[in-house]
């Protein structure tokens, strides 16, 4: 056969793995014409000279992979913009010249890396095309919208057509969503195998006996930062296998050294080797899954391709995270150690290379009786038009259906490990650890005492269920095996349970009339949802706290750095102390790809002088890793309370969060956890806040110390919310009316989407920037008017002043003056250039910024907040008028107008669209159930609210639209329903671990233990 193999360039794991693909096609005879932007000698290098002579490389850049912008950040936008210059700008002369070429080499099949234009290229050509693969770049790509916009769909629509061309998918372990194929059969790892016996290496290398060695394999660093021998522990060598950016090999410390050739098969030097230091790519987690070889990593920030990677070595205890900060100080030895405990046990199928030689030569062959095409599932309907369903696929796991976006392997395997702890001892006995709280049975008074807040209110709450989780924590026989989840064995090492523990929770909310309106003055709707944010909390003494194994290095190290210096008090306190230190541990941490745990000490919340990091520099220290951004919602209310409220902290912190409330969902997840965090924190310390001030702080958190730019309203509705109504706000800027109860004849469900929502997303924050610009236009053309009266009347009577006097909200304005006086005069967009030099002074708006090459929406983002406000006033008067279908089809139709507000503002999106368009079918179709819908939140996504009859018939009505949206996109949405209360009417619980005792028959009795 002839093939023609499109391989990306990006990275060299594909160009390896391909590689061996290559080697095992030509040693049956067949010709194999590589077309790549990677290295050419890497296609053949590994294969003998016979072999060698039958793969050809063709260079060609068809892709372009993620752009970096440094060793472990993708550049999101870059990565867009550089593969539209390269596949889409010229994809018509690309698709027409790979095709031509194709029929030239008259290639027998295509076989394709995740290359996408090469599938469209082979489809034109008319030979069959397969891809073979743990990732394609629809996927990767989807997420970047978040940051790009969404003017770049369209790229990713292409893509998945492209692969949609395909005849099959011969799909990778570990692989990542890729619904657009309509085939997929999985083989197993394609990978380089060692050739050389262990021991003949390590001698080649120098490594004595009892000597550890050490595969560095972590490249793209700044010139800035070097190697130092300290970073090794006593005992370890380490060889480097990437490129440095090092001015010869003199700068290499002591104790480093690289491999006495550059072609060094590096399967057999990582064979010889006791761990492996570097980023998780395909090749390095394949390669030491393969050779038993525990990996040390660093996560990178915006690829998507890590958490499968990363799930699929930790299922088979091979990893162990570094967070980026210990990286770089050097701080590796607790990491290594920990590296060496890990038994690493790779149960698969290493024969990939040879089963997709087989597939493909069935498939070029037309063998359709060959056994692996025999035995392939049927074709899955054809996802083209993906659209938005794909962003981020791995969150809807978080659902508690399962959805056909997340890969079985993924979502089967964390559940599994969820709930079992294998006994490393070799015992039998497992305990449960409980991926959500509706897997633990309610226990309030079963573990815990009650020294503080009302227990049997909370008797069968969520919160109840939360304390059985922690009980299973700290059970002593509950030993913790690598191969658990990371969240549970850092959770388990989190408290002491001999001292009190303060608990809090808060809901998330669903936004029913309101939204984006919200920052311009609005009276906003919105309704505490079931699902909340629990946080346990627990004070601990400096001299009593439980740290973990990185972070009592950390403070040893701190202690000999300090052992030099004298007269100083704080180096002293120090030495003689100890640090605080904050530890957090957050459950669920794959839904987010973010990492499940978060330890700082909390002199870093302090400069040289002694005094609280600005808002600026605390949001600096926490946008150091992405992945433990996450932090700062819960750190930042540590920040907020010693800045705004001048509360010094002095004892340790150990808090776990675990959230019901779903992420990227448009119900507001962030400040469930804020409040949540923030309550605790007061609680834990005595501090007494009243609902508006903690929602408030809690909004300062997010707008000051995290950065993204929210109104009050999901603070407010988190804090404030009551069971069964709806929290009633006038957001100028905070006033709250009497809750308007929900009659028992209407229903309010949400719908998730499947879409990922973010209020730090491009498009909430240029509607937001749009709206202040436009106010500011108003402002501006009110002074002028005012001015110009004055000039021709003289001074202008009172009232005629205060009419046009400055405007502080956009809500302010009437809808009818509005629309005669301003709307008409409003650009419909105006750069940032052009706005600055009419409004020198700026938008006014203190949480976002003004970019003067951009281009924003101006007219649309500053109507909808004046129009909503009077469709939001309207919908509470008729909430309240009398059970009828006139009531709730007003209502309907006040939801339905907003909605449509929210998509002239470019916050829609296909996911929500189609699903008020379904429940406007079924409330046109004369059942009576179903009355109106509208996006939630900061739109973009996330949940659709769905307003309809209370009882069977809507019900039933609401499952309809579930089970069409699920047949068209293939995603079932989670539906949410009840509501619960907020988090200052459940106030906080201090509980305290009961103690064990045995009655002398050897039966363990449970003992109430009194406050200390």
């Amino acid at each position: 056969f002839a093939w023609a193999y499109y391989v990306t360039g990006h990275g060299l794991g594909h160009a390896t793995r391909v590689a061996e693909v290559c080697r095992v096609l030509a040693e049956r005879g067949d010709t194999v014409h590589v077309v790549s932007a990677a290295p050419p000698a890497v296609f053949s290098r590994d294969a003998g000279a016979d072999t060698a002579k039958r793969i050809s490389v063709r260079r060609a850049a068809l892709d372009c992979g993620a752009v970096q912008l440094d060793a472990i950040t993708v550049d999101r936008v870059g990565s867009l913009q550089r593969y539209k210059e390269t596949a889409v700008d010229g994809r018509e002369a690309i698709v027409a010249a790979e095709a031509a070429w194709l029929r030239a080499a008259m290639a027998d099949c295509v076989l394709v890396d995740c290359v996408p234009v090469a599938c469209a290229a082979a489809a034109r050509a008319r030979v069959p095309c397969v891809c073979v693969t743990n990732f394609s770049w629809d996927f990767i790509y989807a997420d970047f919208m978040v940051a790009a916009g969404k003017e770049s769909r369209h790229i990713v629509w292409q893509i998945a057509e492209d692969y949609a061309s395909c005849a099959m998918l011969l799909r990778l372990p570990g692989f990542t969503p890729m619904p657009a194929f309509r085939q997929v059969i999985d083989v197993p790892l394609v990978v380089r195998r060692a050739r050389r016996a262990r021991a003949d290496v390590r001698a080649e290398l120098g490594i004595r006996e009892g000597e550890r060695l050490l595969l560095f394999n972590f490249g793209g660093q700044d010139a800035s930062w070097q190697l130092l021998e300290e970073f090794l522990p006593p005992g370890w060598k380490c060889v480097v296998c990437t490129m440095l950016p090092l001015n010869g090999e003199s700068q290499l410390p002591p104790r480093f050294f690289r491999p006495s050739s550059e072609d060094a098969y590096i399967p057999d030097i990582l064979n010889a080797c006791d761990a492996m230091l570097g980023k998780i790519g395909y090749g390095t987690t394949s390669e030491a899954l393969a050779h038993g070889i525990p990996m040390v990593f660093v996560r990178r920030d915006f690829f998507n391709e890590e958490p499968f990677l990363r799930k699929l070595l930790e299922v088979n205890g091979a990893s162990v995270e570094m967070p980026r900060r210990d990286f770089f100080a050097g701080r590796w030895a607790p990491y290594l150690e920990a590296a060496l405990r890990l038994r690493v046990q790779y149960k698969g199928a290493l024969n990939g290379a040879e089963m997709v030689a087989d597939a493909v030569e069935a498939v070029a062959a037309g063998n359709t009786e060959a056994p692996l095409i025999a035995s392939a599932p049927p074709e899955r309907a054809t996802r083209v038009r993906l659209r938005d369903t794909i962003v981020f696929g791995y969150q809807l796991q978080r659902a508690h259906q399962r959805t056909f976006d997340v890969p079985e392997w993924y979502g089967d395997l964390y559940r599994k490990a969820a709930r079992r702890w294998p006994a490393d001892s070799g015992g039998e006995q497992t305990h449960a650890a409980p991926s959500s709280l509706a897997d633990a049975e309610p226990t309030m008074d079963a573990h815990f005492s009650v020294l503080d807040g009302d227990a049997m209110l909370h008797a069968d709450s969520d919160v109840s269920s939360f304390l059985s989780l922690l009980a299973r924590l700290s059970e002593p026989q509950a030993e913790i095996s690598p191969r658990s989840l990371p969240e549970w064995r850092a959770a388990g090492a989190l408290f002491d349970w001999d001292s009190p523990i303060t608990v809090s929770r808060a809901p998330g909310r669903l936004d029913v009339m309101g939204g984006i309106a919200d920052y311009s003055g609005s009276l906003v709707l919105q309704m505490p949802i079931a699902q909340a944010c629990v946080v346990a909390l627990q004070r601990q003494p400096v001299g009593k706290q439980r740290l973990w194994q990185h972070t009592r290095h950390r403070h040893n190290e701190l202690r000999r750095n300090c052992s030099d210096a004298s007269g100083d008090a704080g180096v002293a306190a120090i030495s003689a102390h100890g640090v605080a230190s904050i530890r957090l541990v957050s459950t669920g941490a794959d839904a987010g790809n973010r990492a499940p745990t978060f330890d700082m000490d909390l002199r870093d919340l302090f400069d040289a002088s002694g005094e609280v990091l600005s808002y600026e520099r605390a949001r600096a220290y926490f946008e150091q890793d992405t992945s433990r951004r996450w932090a700062a919602y819960v750190v930042g209310a540590v920040v907020v309370l010693m800045r705004e409220k001048g509360v010094r902290f002095e004892d340790g912190m150990a808090i776990l969060v675990h959230s019901e409330v779903p992420e990227g969902k448009g119900v507001s997840s962030s400040a469930s956890v804020e409040v949540a965090a923030m309550s605790a924190l007061a609680g834990a310390h005595g501090l007494e806040l009243d609902r508006k001030e903690l929602a408030v702080l809690c909004q300062k958190v997010e707008n000051l110390v995290v950065g993204a730019p929210c109104g009050l309203m999901d603070q407010m509705a988190s804090a404030c919310g009551m069971d069964g109504s709806l929290m009633r706000m006038l957001c100028q800027p905070d006033l709250l009316q009497p809750e308007l109860h929900v009659p028992s004849h209407v229903a309010l469900w949400g719908i998730d989407s499947g879409i990922r929502h973010s209020v730090g997303g491009s498009d909430y924050g240029s509607v937001r920037v749009g709206a202040f610009m436009g106010k500011a236009l108003i402002n501006a053309r009110r002074a002028e008017v005012e001015r110009s009266s004055a000039d021709a009347e003289g001074d202008m009577h009172g009232a005629a002043k205060a009419a046009l006097k400055p405007i502080r909200h956009l809500a302010e304005l009437r809808v009818h003056d509005f629309e005669k006086v301003y709307e008409g005069r409003l650009p419909e967009t105006m750069s940032g250039e052009d706005f600055l030099r009419v409004c020198p002074d700026g938008h006014g708006d203190s949480v976002t910024t003004i970019d003067r090459a951009t281009t924003y929406a101006v007219r649309a983002p500053t109507a909808h907040p004046v129009r909503e406000h009077f469709r939001v006033r309207a919908f509470a008067q008729v909430l309240c008028a009398e059970d009828s279908d006139e009531q709730l089809e007003v209502l309907g139709e006040l939801m339905f107008q907003s909605h449509e507000s929210y998509g002239a503002c470019g916050l829609g999106s296909t996911g929500t669209d189609r699903l008020v368009e379904l429940v406007r079918e079924e409330a046109e179709s004369g059942g009576g159930a179903l009355h109106g819908a509208k996006i939630t939140g900061g739109g973009s996504g996330g949940t659709v609210c769905v307003l309809g009859r209370a009882g069977v018939a809507g019900e039933a009505a609401l499952s309809r639209i579930v089970e069409r949206y699920a047949s068209e996109t293939g995603h079932k949405p989670y539906v949410f329903s009840g509501s619960s209360e907020g988090a200052a009417a459940f106030g906080t619980l201090k509980v305290l671990r009961k103690k064990e005792s045995s009655d002398g028959g050897g039966k363990r009795l449970l003992l109430s233990a009194g406050p200390a």
